[in-house]
């Protein structure tokens, strides 16, 4: 019992009906097998649909051994007609979030020939390992590429090539592939073997922000953002920013030269004010030392700092004692 696959056919595609072939009980609800679907169960880095099925509510949606079960808290019985929709607001968030990373790991198997050798999809950001590292600047110019491919709006390209077809494509994979193979391909930008659901334009994506990159596992962990998620991002930035800017009665394109000027004034504070922690007494000092009788035994050390005097014994650790003004 193959279930229909709508979401191949249309990534857009947020309804339909369908009859339910087998329910079974689980350890966490019921599981339901379905003549066609459009939920997408987890796979290939990209987390599954959710949703209602006749308005019980799908939680979880697996394939195993070619049939794609969907997890729900009722039992729902075999033959029944139902309406199947998916939470589109997430969908169209995790495809964005995919064909974007898509742009980024083609550029920079392009321009390196690194492989993506991991790739996690969470509810905040997204994760993208390469096995060698890039220099910030380097993927500056990827970002800046990666978003002018989005705004020029570019169509996806899905494709079952033949096993001698496939034979010729530079396809990106993280295995050998045999049988039918699905190839996305972002044409001039990237060819990749993958089993997830994507936008039909680039331009759907919206915009591809990297947050952050670090060396890891002797390659690079890039973290990344698309869509309304890197909206969301810059938007948090922008109140930051207003908030510092407030603060700092500085202009926002200003705030970093303010904070740094504010650094190296509370720096030179700090060594002022540690100076004025021991004020040195010359004649204190006398008293207290010809009374042990190690006065005469030792010289008096002066060093000068601005606005500062130091006077220690020689040998004593630096700095004893001290006076400001």
């Amino acid at each position: 019992m193959r279930t229909e696959r709508l979401f191949y056919k249309d990534s857009h595609q947020t309804t339909c009906q369908a009859k339910v072939l087998a329910c079974r009980e689980v350890k966490k609800g019921y599981e339901i097998l379905l003549d066609q679907t459009v939920f997408y169960p987890e796979g290939g880095g990209q987390p599954c649909d959710i949703g209602t099925m006749n308005r019980v509510e799908v939680m979880d949606v697996q394939e195993k051994d070619g049939e794609i079960w969907h997890r729900t808290r009722e039992a729902i019985q075999e033959g029944t007609e139902v309406t199947c929709r998916i939470d589109w607001e997430r969908r169209f968030d995790l495809m964005q979030q995919h064909s974007g990373e898509h742009l980024i790991s083609g550029l920079i198997h392009e321009k390196y020939g690194y492989n993506n050798v991991g790739f996690h999809m969470g509810s905040e950001t997204i994760t993208l390992d390469v096995d060698g590292e890039v220099p910030e600047a380097v993927l500056k110019e990827i970002e800046a590429k990666a978003n002018q491919y989005v705004w020029e709006n570019h169509p996806i390209e899905i494709t079952h090539p033949s096993e001698e077809e496939l034979k010729t494509l530079p396809y990106r994979s993280k295995k050998e592939l045999t049988g039918d193979v699905r190839i996305v391909t972002w044409p001039g930008m990237d060819i990749c073997a993958c089993c997830g659901v994507h936008v039909d334009f680039s331009g759907e994506i919206g915009q591809i922000t990297l947050v952050s990159a670090q060396k890891f596992k002797g390659g690079m962990r890039i973290e990344m953002l698309c869509g309304r998620r890197a909206l969301e991002y810059t938007n948090q930035l922008k109140e930051q920013n207003r908030r510092i800017s407030q603060l700092l009665s500085a202009k926002w394109n200003d705030t970093a030269d303010t904070v740094e000027k504010l650094q190296k004034e509370y720096q030179q504070l700090k060594f002022r004010m540690v100076g004025q922690r021991t004020i040195y007494q010359p004649a204190r000092y006398q008293q207290i030392h010809s009374k042990t009788g190690r006065q005469s035994e030792h010289n008096l050390v002066q060093t000068k700092f601005p606005g500062c005097y130091s006077y220690r014994r020689w040998g004593d650790p630096f700095p004893a004692y001290q006076r400001c003004f």
